[in-house]
Formats: C-alpha cells, structure tokens, sequence
C-alpha cells in the first residue's frame, strides 16, 4: 500500500454487517414477533407502552457499543462520516436518538459517501468481442486477394468478341467460363442479367450484374442462389430450377435425343428437381437455402455435366429418369399425370401394405393438396416414393419412411404403432399359407437390430445409427422384401450391407437392372414386329414377282391365267375360312 493513504472502511458493508448483528439479537426477535403479532390481529401498536421501553432498553446498550467501536475507526477527515447515526435512523421503533444526528451531519454523512463511490469509479475496458475476429459467413468466406476489377476487364474483352458487345444465349458459355463459372451456369448468368426480355445480355448490363454478385457472394453456393432466386428472397424453390434445367436439356450433347421429344422435356425436368429437393433439401421445407446446397454435392455434379456422361451423374440421369417414368406410367391406366390409392398399391405386384399406402396419401410425406383432397398424388410425389421404397437406407428415406409409420407425430415409434403395421404383414402371411412369427418375438428381433436409446421407443436418430433400416421398414409394410430377409443369414445381411455402402447405392443398383429389363422389353417388341414385317413384306414380295411374271409371258391384252386367280382367290378367302 502505499506509504501516506489512510485505510477507510467501506460504510455501507458495516452498516449491513451491524445492521444483520441487530436482527440476530433475541430481543430484537421478540419485538418483532410480538409486532407481526399485533398486526395479524389489528391492534394498535404504541411506540410509547412501557413494555416496550423494557425491550428496547436491552438493545440501546449494543447499539451504543458499537457506535463507539465505529467511532474509534480510523476515518479521513476528507471524509467525516459515521454509520452509526444511519444505523439509528434506519431502526423504525426505536425512540432516542444519537446527539450526533443532526439535519447537517446527515448532509455531511450522504456527501462523504459520494465521494468515496466516485473514488472507485474506473474507466470500462474494452470488451472481449472487439477482439472475436468474424468467424460467420452466411454468403461465404471473402477472399483477400480477389481483384474485381480484373475479373470484370477479363469479361469485358469476351463481350468485345461478339457484335456490338451482346451476347446470346447460345453464346453465353463463354462469357461463363469468362467468370470462372462452369460451363452450365450459363443459363443462370444470362436470365439474371435480363438477357430474357430482349434475347440478348449487353455488356454493360452484364457487368452490372456480376459485379454487384461478387461484392455480396463470395462462394459458388451464394452466387448460384443469388442468380437463380426470385428478387427479395434468399433460397431456391422448385420453379426456380426451370430455365436453368431447360437449358441443360437443349444443350448437353448426351440429351440430343430428348431434345427433339418436346413432350418428355418437363417430365424429365420435373424428375432432376424432385430428386435436387430429395438430396439436398434436407429440411423438408420446400425451399433449398445457402446452407444446405453448400453441404450437397449438387455444384460440384453440375460442373461435370460439360465433362462426364450424363447417366453417371445422381441428378441428371436420364436412364433413372427412363425407369421413374416407365413405372409411374404402368400405374397411371388412365394417363391423367393422377394416381390414386388403388394404382399405387399395384406397384411391385402389392408388394407395399395398404396401410401403409393410406399413410402415403395421408399427407405426411407428400406437398400437394390434391392428395388430402382427391385422394391423388402427382409424378412428383412419385419420385419420392420409388426412390425411398427401392433405397431404404439414405438419410431421406428413413425420414421418409418414419413420418408414414409415426401415426400420432409425436417423434417416436411406440409398440402400438409398430404392431399397426405388423398385422396386416401377419394376414398376408397366412393368406399365403405361411405361419407369422409373434409380434413379441418379432418385437424382440427389432429391437435388437435397432439397439433404441430408450428402451420401448424407436426414434428417428436410433434408425438412423442402425446399418439396417432397410431390414426395419421392410418387416413391418413390405412382405416380399420381409420374405427375402428373412431367407438371409443376418451376418451375411450385415457384412453386405458394408461393402455396398462403399460400393453402389440400392437405388442405382435398382435403376441399372429395372433399365436393362426395360431396354430388353423395348428390343424384344421391336424384333417380333421387326418379324411380322418381314413375313408380311416376303409375302407382297413372292406376289409381286408372280404378278409380274405372269404380266411378262401373256400379251398386254390377255385376260390373266386361271392358276393366278386361284392363288389371290385363296389369299383372299384363307382368313375368313379360318
């Protein structure tokens, strides 16, 4: 301490601490008590009765105490005050009064106490947070060394390579790989730059355009948002993936055949977008934010579509699309793009439960109205449903397949429900002439197979961790399925189920073979009508060659031969014979 600076007590911690002394003072207790007393049963309490001068009287020599041991502390005289007359004043039953307590010494008293607060007042430092350096990104991580104004000279001397510096459409895939954009970005630059109202982009335009999007987006996810969303909105719905995919069907040279097939150009469209929303949509909301395309794989396949064949990429798969469609076609008899409750369930030949069909059209997986209120899923709700009955074990899937079997919505599958489900399996089973296993028993294998956190509930996250989903949903509303694990050692189901994880999905494995049966289908009608073709054209020809045969040997004029007549007359009355 340093030398010369008087030691002060701080006023207010003694007074509390003589204050807390006085409150335990037994008389002090009984006072009070007696005065909670009379008020609970409305008398009249007198400061003056004399026996309350007798229990005060015990409580006045304390009190003097010690105002005299506050009075032998050692205090500035820059700071003259004593607690023991706040102490007094502050005591609500007491009748005497300290001869210190004047008007003036209480002025003096509460100027002396100011003066002390002031003296420990200190200026604030400077918060921690001003130091945090930024760590949150939401439009991407900018760049230190990025130069805009090179990269929007690099552009303007692609513009100057067209006439009057506008570009097209058909020419935009420079002026993309101008902007270090991949090739099918085009279509996107090319919209957001107005190039639809006039059917050219001027480079002035342009530039406007792409130079606002590099000040604000500073990652590939950002700047395709920013080109494809709708103004004053911050993700991407279904719609807005149309021109963008229009595109890609005019242009990629793997999609010439499509391209002549108008008709099929929005079934295929509608197909890349369901299946965009399937993978990376991982919110289920409808909308794809910045978020969530950054942690798809969605960018990095459009990059390929200028390099790879188009049916070894997820999305844009034309041979999936082939076998989406075709199966979707079986089932829609009366080709209105409607199916209802009966078209579905004669998928697979009935291999999915009906239960498990009403949940489907229930609504719990499905966006359109027409489903609550027709009792009819579109093409687009279809995708969904192929893709997750064929590939129960990707993260849509088994949330696909959890929000059918989670009938009250409560987040957890409960025995009831699980039973719900199993007896229609057990009725199909005995139609079938097969004996069902117990639900208890079967119970008992599920929850051994799914290892749940809480014992008798199954939730999201326990299906989830479990290699063996696909097991799971099969037993309880797929029976061909059902059959064929149960046909398996487990281990052996187990041990496959590793190495197909590194290896192909269940649903490309699906698509390859449904396509392979399908293209087979198409080349074995092609090659009996290929047959009758050429029946029928051997047939005109040996016509022919007799008829002309027959015109060379007789004159111009000559009536035909009786042996030419019998062969057309047998020709000709052959079938009706028959």
């Amino acid at each position: 301490m340093p030398a010369g600076k008087i030691l002060q007590p701080v006023l207010k911690m003694k007074v509390d601490e003589l204050f807390l002394c006085w409150l335990s003072e037994t008389p002090t207790q009984l006072l009070l008590k007696d005065y909670l007393r009379r008020i609970k049963n409305g008398e009249k309490i007198n400061i003056g009765d004399c026996d309350d001068k007798e229990s005060l009287s015990a409580n006045k020599h304390n009190l003097y105490a010690s105002q005299s041991v506050l009075d032998n502390l050692p205090v500035s005289p820059l700071t003259p005050c004593s607690p023991s007359s706040q102490l007094t004043s502050n005591l609500p039953l007491s009748p005497l009064s300290s001869p210190r307590t004047g008007l003036n010494a209480r002025v003096r008293r509460s100027t002396g106490v100011k003066t002390v607060q002031q003296k420990k007042e200190e200026p604030l430092k400077p918060a921690l947070s001003q130091t945090i350096p930024k760590f949150y990104f939401p439009r991407g991580c900018p760049a230190a060394n990025m130069n805009i104004d090179t990269i929007i000279e690099k552009i303007e001397k692609t513009f100057c390579q067209f006439p009057n510096e506008r570009v097209t459409l058909e020419d935009m895939g420079k002026v993309a790989k101008a902007c270090d954009c991949p090739l099918y970005w085009k279509a996107p630059l090319f919209y957001a730059a107005g190039g639809e109202r006039t059917g050219y982009v001027s480079v002035h335009k342009f530039v406007a355009m792409w130079r606002k999007v590099l000040q604000n987006c500073f990652d590939d996810s950002s700047k395709f948002i920013c080109l494809l969303m709708k103004p004053g909105s911050n993700c991407l719905e279904q719609e807005d993936f149309i021109p963008f995919l229009q595109d890609v069907v005019n242009t990629n040279p793997h999609l010439t055949f499509l391209k002549e097939a108008s008709e099929f150009h929005s079934r295929y469209i509608t197909t890349v977008i369901q299946r965009i929303f399937y993978t990376v949509n991982r919110s289920w909301s409808g909308k794809i934010t910045c978020t969530e395309l950054r942690k798809s794989s969605f960018l990095q396949t459009v990059a390929l579509l200028e390099e790879d064949d188009i049916n070894q990429l997820d999305y844009f798969s034309y041979e999936h699309f082939y076998v989406i469609y075709c199966k979707f076609w079986e089932l829609d008899t009366d080709h209105d793009l409607y199916i209802d409750q009966k078209d579905l369930a004669r998928h697979n030949d009935h291999a999915i439960s009906n239960r498990m069909i009403e949940r489907i059209f229930s609504g719990c997986v499905t966006r359109g109205r027409k489903a609550q209120k027709e009792g009819k899923i579109g093409y687009d709700d279809f995708v969904w449903f192929l893709i997750s009955e064929e590939d129960k074990k990707t993260t849509t899937s088994i949330e696909y397949w959890f929000r059918c079997m989670d009938l009250d919505g409560d987040g957890v599958l409960s025995m009831y429900e699980l039973e719900y489900f199993y007896e229609e399996q057990c009725q199909k089973m005995e139609n079938m002439a097969i004996e069902p296993l117990p639900f208890e028993d079967c119970l008992c294998q599920m929850l051994d197979l799914v290892k749940p956190h809480c014992v008798g509930k199954i939730t999201l996250r326990d299906l989830k961790n479990c290699k063996q989903a696909n097991v799971f949903f099969d037993t309880f509303f797929n029976l061909e399925k059902y059959l064929d694990h149960e046909q398996k050692d487990p281990f052996s189901i187990l041990k496959i189920g590793e190495r197909e994880s590194q290896d192909i999905s269940d649903w490309e494995k699906y698509a390859a073979e449904e396509y392979d049966i399908l293209v087979a289908e198409d080349s074995a009608g092609d090659q009996w009508n290929d047959g009758c073709d050429a029946e029928l054209n051997a047939l005109d020809n040996q016509m022919a060659n007799e008829v002309q045969f027959a015109t060379d040997k007789r004159p111009f004029f000559e009536v035909p031969s009786h042996q030419l007549n019998m062969v057309l007359d047998d020709y000709e009355y052959e079938e009706d014979f028959e």
